[in-house]
Protein backbone atom coordinates (compact mmCIF):
# COMPACT_ATOMS: atom_id res chain seq x y z
CA UNK A 1 0.00 0.00 0.00
CA UNK A 2 1.05 3.81 -1.03
CA UNK A 3 -0.92 5.56 0.54
CA UNK A 4 -4.09 5.80 2.33
CA UNK A 5 -6.81 8.18 3.84
CA UNK A 6 -8.40 7.49 7.08
CA UNK A 7 -11.63 9.16 8.10
CA UNK A 8 -10.40 12.41 6.71
CA UNK A 9 -12.18 15.58 8.07
CA UNK A 10 -11.20 19.39 6.77
CA UNK A 11 -13.26 22.39 6.96
CA UNK A 12 -12.30 26.01 6.98
CA UNK A 13 -12.93 28.98 8.86
CA UNK A 14 -13.64 28.72 12.52
CA UNK A 15 -16.12 25.53 13.50
CA UNK A 16 -18.05 27.85 16.08
CA UNK A 17 -19.08 30.62 13.49
CA UNK A 18 -21.49 30.35 10.58
CA UNK A 19 -19.14 31.16 8.00
CA UNK A 20 -17.12 27.35 8.56
CA UNK A 21 -17.26 25.44 5.72
CA UNK A 22 -16.86 21.38 5.78
CA UNK A 23 -15.24 19.91 2.90
CA UNK A 24 -14.04 16.28 3.04
CA UNK A 25 -16.32 14.46 5.51
CA UNK A 26 -15.06 11.00 7.37
CA UNK A 27 -13.07 10.52 3.54
CA UNK A 28 -10.95 7.37 2.94
CA UNK A 29 -8.72 5.87 0.44
CA UNK A 30 -6.54 3.55 -0.45
CA UNK A 31 -4.14 3.83 -3.07
CA UNK A 32 -1.75 1.35 -4.32
CA UNK A 33 1.73 1.84 -6.05
CA UNK A 34 1.22 2.04 -9.67
CA UNK A 35 -2.08 3.44 -9.56
CA UNK A 36 -3.71 5.71 -12.00
CA UNK A 37 -6.59 7.58 -10.36
CA UNK A 38 -8.77 10.24 -11.75
CA UNK A 39 -10.80 12.36 -9.22
CA UNK A 40 -14.02 14.44 -10.41
CA UNK A 41 -16.07 16.64 -9.01
CA UNK A 42 -17.50 20.47 -9.28
CA UNK A 43 -15.40 23.34 -8.05
CA UNK A 44 -15.06 23.92 -4.44
CA UNK A 45 -15.89 19.88 -3.67
CA UNK A 46 -12.65 19.46 -2.27
CA UNK A 47 -10.38 17.75 -4.97
CA UNK A 48 -7.96 20.35 -4.72
CA UNK A 49 -8.05 20.05 -0.50
CA UNK A 50 -7.34 16.22 -1.00
CA UNK A 51 -3.98 16.54 -3.28
CA UNK A 52 -3.22 19.39 -0.66
CA UNK A 53 -3.65 16.57 2.27
CA UNK A 54 -1.97 13.94 0.08
CA UNK A 55 1.29 16.13 -0.79
CA UNK A 56 1.25 17.14 2.76
CA UNK A 57 1.04 21.09 1.90
CA UNK A 58 -2.10 20.76 4.38
CA UNK A 59 -3.16 18.86 7.53
CA UNK A 60 -6.89 17.67 8.04
CA UNK A 61 -8.61 18.41 10.90
CA UNK A 62 -9.25 14.73 11.62
CA UNK A 63 -7.80 11.72 9.95
CA UNK A 64 -4.84 10.32 9.64
CA UNK A 65 -3.02 10.57 6.30
CA UNK A 66 -0.16 7.43 5.65
CA UNK A 67 2.59 6.85 3.23
CA UNK A 68 3.83 3.73 3.10
CA UNK A 69 2.40 2.97 6.68
CA UNK A 70 3.85 6.23 8.16
CA UNK A 71 1.64 8.60 9.77
CA UNK A 72 2.66 11.91 7.44
CA UNK A 73 0.55 14.09 9.25
CA UNK A 74 2.95 14.02 12.79
CA UNK A 75 5.74 15.36 10.76
CA UNK A 76 7.92 18.39 12.02
CA UNK A 77 8.26 21.34 9.24
CA UNK A 78 11.48 19.77 8.06
CA UNK A 79 10.32 16.61 7.80
CA UNK A 80 7.37 16.94 5.67
CA UNK A 81 9.80 19.25 3.27
CA UNK A 82 11.79 16.44 2.72
CA UNK A 83 9.19 14.18 2.55
CA UNK A 84 7.82 16.55 -0.33
CA UNK A 85 10.97 16.68 -2.23
CA UNK A 86 11.56 13.14 -2.11
CA UNK A 87 8.17 11.81 -2.31
CA UNK A 88 6.22 13.80 -4.57
CA UNK A 89 5.82 15.37 -8.00
CA UNK A 90 2.81 18.42 -8.44
CA UNK A 91 1.92 19.51 -12.01
CA UNK A 92 -1.04 22.09 -11.43
CA UNK A 93 -3.30 23.72 -13.94
CA UNK A 94 -0.70 26.32 -14.98
CA UNK A 95 3.01 26.04 -14.97
CA UNK A 96 4.64 28.34 -12.62
CA UNK A 97 7.52 28.15 -14.41
CA UNK A 98 9.48 31.17 -13.57
CA UNK A 99 9.46 33.26 -16.63
CA UNK A 100 13.36 34.68 -15.97
CA UNK A 101 14.72 31.28 -16.19
CA UNK A 102 15.55 29.07 -18.76
CA UNK A 103 13.14 25.80 -19.37
CA UNK A 104 16.34 24.01 -17.72
CA UNK A 105 16.98 26.11 -15.15
CA UNK A 106 13.26 26.14 -13.90
CA UNK A 107 13.46 22.40 -14.38
CA UNK A 108 16.29 22.26 -11.74
CA UNK A 109 15.13 24.44 -9.16
CA UNK A 110 13.67 21.09 -7.09
CA UNK A 111 17.71 19.79 -6.93
CA UNK A 112 18.84 23.24 -5.62
CA UNK A 113 19.23 22.05 -2.39
CA UNK A 114 21.42 19.65 -3.33
CA UNK A 115 25.13 20.35 -2.13
CA UNK A 116 27.84 17.03 -3.43
CA UNK A 117 28.35 17.62 -7.25
CA UNK A 118 27.66 14.06 -8.02
CA UNK A 119 23.55 14.78 -7.16
CA UNK A 120 23.98 17.71 -8.94
CA UNK A 121 25.46 15.96 -12.41
CA UNK A 122 23.02 13.36 -11.98
CA UNK A 123 19.70 15.52 -11.35
CA UNK A 124 21.20 17.51 -14.64
CA UNK A 125 21.47 14.18 -16.53
CA UNK A 126 18.49 12.89 -15.68
CA UNK A 127 16.72 16.62 -16.72
CA UNK A 128 18.47 16.09 -19.83
CA UNK A 129 17.18 12.71 -20.58
CA UNK A 130 13.19 13.53 -19.29
CA UNK A 131 13.60 16.42 -21.99
CA UNK A 132 14.32 14.55 -24.45
CA UNK A 133 11.77 12.27 -23.88
CA UNK A 134 8.89 15.00 -23.84
CA UNK A 135 9.96 16.26 -26.65
CA UNK A 136 11.67 19.81 -25.18
CA UNK A 137 15.44 19.15 -25.02
CA UNK A 138 15.57 21.64 -27.94
CA UNK A 139 14.13 24.31 -25.97
CA UNK A 140 16.23 24.17 -22.80
CA UNK A 141 17.74 27.52 -23.22
CA UNK A 142 14.46 29.25 -23.95
CA UNK A 143 12.44 31.36 -21.52
CA UNK A 144 8.95 30.47 -20.97
CA UNK A 145 7.24 33.48 -22.33
CA UNK A 146 8.25 32.53 -25.53
CA UNK A 147 7.29 29.27 -25.45
CA UNK A 148 3.18 27.09 -25.99
CA UNK A 149 1.47 26.71 -23.13
CA UNK A 150 1.93 22.64 -24.00
CA UNK A 151 5.51 22.82 -23.97
CA UNK A 152 5.80 25.23 -20.47
CA UNK A 153 3.59 22.27 -19.32
CA UNK A 154 5.38 19.45 -20.76
CA UNK A 155 8.43 21.18 -18.31
CA UNK A 156 6.58 21.54 -15.50
CA UNK A 157 5.86 17.51 -15.50
CA UNK A 158 9.53 16.99 -16.37
CA UNK A 159 10.24 19.19 -13.16
CA UNK A 160 7.68 17.32 -11.08
CA UNK A 161 9.40 14.02 -12.43
CA UNK A 162 13.07 15.56 -11.53
CA UNK A 163 13.77 13.53 -7.93
CA UNK A 164 11.87 10.41 -9.03
CA UNK A 165 8.70 10.66 -6.91
CA UNK A 166 6.71 7.81 -5.89
CA UNK A 167 3.35 9.88 -7.02
CA UNK A 168 2.29 12.87 -8.90
CA UNK A 169 -0.58 14.58 -7.90
CA UNK A 170 -1.58 16.73 -11.19
CA UNK A 171 -4.19 19.31 -10.51
CA UNK A 172 -5.74 20.13 -13.88
CA UNK A 173 -2.88 19.43 -15.44
CA UNK A 174 -4.84 20.26 -19.25
CA UNK A 175 -7.14 22.55 -18.10
CA UNK A 176 -5.52 25.50 -19.73
CA UNK A 177 -4.51 23.38 -22.86
CA UNK A 178 -5.97 22.67 -26.40
CA UNK A 179 -7.34 19.29 -27.69
CA UNK A 180 -4.47 18.74 -29.28
CA UNK A 181 -2.02 19.20 -26.22
CA UNK A 182 -4.48 17.66 -23.74
CA UNK A 183 -3.56 14.24 -25.48
CA UNK A 184 -0.15 14.74 -25.51
CA UNK A 185 -0.05 15.36 -21.93
CA UNK A 186 -2.67 12.22 -20.71
CA UNK A 187 -0.28 10.00 -23.02
CA UNK A 188 2.73 11.18 -21.29
CA UNK A 189 1.03 10.91 -17.93
CA UNK A 190 -0.01 6.87 -18.86
CA UNK A 191 3.52 6.36 -20.22
CA UNK A 192 5.31 7.83 -17.06
CA UNK A 193 2.83 5.37 -15.47
CA UNK A 194 3.51 2.76 -17.49
CA UNK A 195 7.34 2.88 -17.65
CA UNK A 196 8.50 4.33 -14.71
CA UNK A 197 5.65 2.72 -12.32
CA UNK A 198 4.52 6.28 -11.25
CA UNK A 199 1.88 6.46 -9.47
CA UNK A 200 -0.90 8.99 -10.79
CA UNK A 201 -3.31 10.67 -9.00
CA UNK A 202 -5.22 13.33 -11.02
CA UNK A 203 -7.60 16.09 -10.22
CA UNK A 204 -9.37 16.93 -13.70
CA UNK A 205 -12.77 18.18 -15.32
CA UNK A 206 -11.87 16.33 -18.37
CA UNK A 207 -13.84 12.93 -19.02
CA UNK A 208 -11.87 12.18 -21.56
CA UNK A 209 -8.24 12.01 -19.63
CA UNK A 210 -10.76 10.32 -16.49
CA UNK A 211 -10.73 7.96 -19.08
CA UNK A 212 -7.65 7.15 -19.38
CA UNK A 213 -6.99 6.29 -15.66
CA UNK A 214 -7.51 2.81 -14.17
CA UNK A 215 -9.85 4.07 -11.10
CA UNK A 216 -12.02 7.25 -11.68
CA UNK A 217 -13.82 8.19 -8.40
CA UNK A 218 -15.99 11.40 -7.81
CA UNK A 219 -16.03 14.16 -4.75
CA UNK A 220 -19.63 14.38 -3.19
CA UNK A 221 -20.96 16.09 -0.36
CA UNK A 222 -17.16 15.35 1.11
CA UNK A 223 -16.54 12.00 0.06
CA UNK A 224 -15.62 9.76 -2.92
CA UNK A 225 -18.20 7.77 -5.12
CA UNK A 226 -16.55 4.93 -7.11
CA UNK A 227 -17.73 5.63 -10.68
Amino acid sequence: MLLSLEQINKGFGNRDDATFRSVLNDLSLEVEEGERIAILGPSGSGKTTLLNLVGGLDTPDEGVVRFRGEDITGYSSRQIDQFRNRQIGFVFQFHHLLPQCTLLENILIPTLVQTDRSSRAKSAGRAGTLMKRVGIWDLRDKLPGILSGGECQRAAVVRAMINSPSILLADEPTGALDSENVEVMANLLLELNGEDGLTLMVVTHSIELARKMGRTLEIRNGKLHKI
